[in-house]
């Protein structure tokens, strides 16, 4: 099953080619779309493709930036560059970025059934290394165990650049991304629990990953973890940071916490913070704010000597009218509406 992704600005264009390519009778595991290089050059390093098809002449990143920076990632990307007669000459500047196929406008159906005929060979010839030997993965061990024992961020974060980078070049499906990710939690987790001093039991869970940048946000987010629960302990001081940031959060809805701000407080990186906060509530920072203003203002509707406008300041909304149709969008009613059902009147 293969994954493609299509880079044109021409929406008619884009939707066409979609459709010959789900008509070409090749075996289609996922088709994205990007308005522009900058765009497709986003989603691949979000979840890399097998095929890439691109037009030449595009907004903000053209087909031949967007071709060359998707070399320099050295991903092994199959390239199809689309154009027209008159950009033939400039496409072909595509060669030297590994470019090896092109469909000329107007695209018909008979050159995209041969041109993914083309691609399904040369994928299928293609013996990319898709595993990690057991002597690099104890080395990758090893040292993510030592920086997090001595308590060396600047080194933990080094390794992770260099595993992330190395690991990327290994073509890797995203179920095997996430088991070999999982893997090495488990094993890292397992090498401090041997030291017998303190005890490491939190799971790195990736059964529901969507893409390669989830995958690896969560395997950082609970690296980084490790070290904070590590260097908390050894203060004495050991607390569950999203405990923390609940308490946080709910000690101060009448105001307007951002996610940077408690995240800091609590001593974790914005990104891991949110991706650690996300893993363990199942919502997002503001997901989860949010929630918790709508069922503490329930709880004020339920008093009567609350006035409706008081409430919204109360759980932090400065803008009346905000309050009443975010209330509405989670309970289906308005403040007003909620009291009444509560023979309030």
């Amino acid at each position: 099953m293969f994954t493609i992704l299509i880079a044109d600005d021409e929406p008619m264009i884009r939707k066409g080619l979609q459709k010959l390519i789900q008509q070409s009778g090749q075996p289609v595991a996922s088709l994205r779309t990007a308005e522009n290089g900058a765009d497709a050059l986003q989603q691949i390093r979000e979840e890399r493709p097998d095929f890439l098809f691109t037009d030449i002449r595009m907004p903000k990143m053209d087909g031949l930036e967007l071709c060359r920076q998707v070399a320099e990632l050295e991903l092994d990307i199959h390239v199809v560059v689309v154009s027209g007669y008159n950009d033939f000459e400039y496409a072909q500047k595509c060669l030297s970025y590994g470019v090896k196929e092109y469909l000329l406008k107007p695209i018909s159906k008979k050159t995209v059934d041969a041109v993914m005929v083309k691609l399904a060979i040369m994928h299928a010839k293609r013996q990319p290394q898709t595993f990690v030997s057991v002597q690099r993965l104890e080395t990758w061990v090893a040292n993510a165990e030592e920086a997090i024992w001595s308590l060396k961020h600047d080194a933990l974060q080094e390794l992770l650049n260099q595993a992330r980078s190395e690991i990327n070049g290994y073509r890797m499906r995203l179920h095997q991304l996430s088991e070999l990710l999982g893997e090495i939690s488990e094993l890292l987790n397992r090498r401090l629990n041997i030291r017998d001093i303190f005890s490491f039991t939190k799971r790195l869970e990736l059964q529901d990953v969507t893409n390669e940048e989830e995958a690896w946000s969560r395997f950082e987010a609970s690296l980084q973890l490790l070290f904070q629960e590590l260097k908390q302990r050894r203060k004495g001081k050991l607390k569950d940071p999203v405990e923390e940031a609940k308490h946080y959060i709910e000690d101060h809805l009448a105001e307007e916490v951002s996610l940077e701000e408690v995240a800091e407080r609590i001593g974790l990186n914005a990104s891991y913070f949110s991706q650690l906060f996300k893993q363990a509530t199942k919502e997002t920072f503001v997901q989860y704010r949010t929630r918790r203003r709508i069922e503490k203002a329930k709880k004020l509707l339920a008093q009567p000597h609350y006035r409706i406008t008081d409430i919204s300041g109360e759980v932090g909304y400065a803008d009346h009218p905000h309050f009443t149709k975010t209330f509405k969008k989670y309970t289906g009613v308005l403040p007003s509406e909620y009291r009444s059902q509560l023979g309030i009147e």
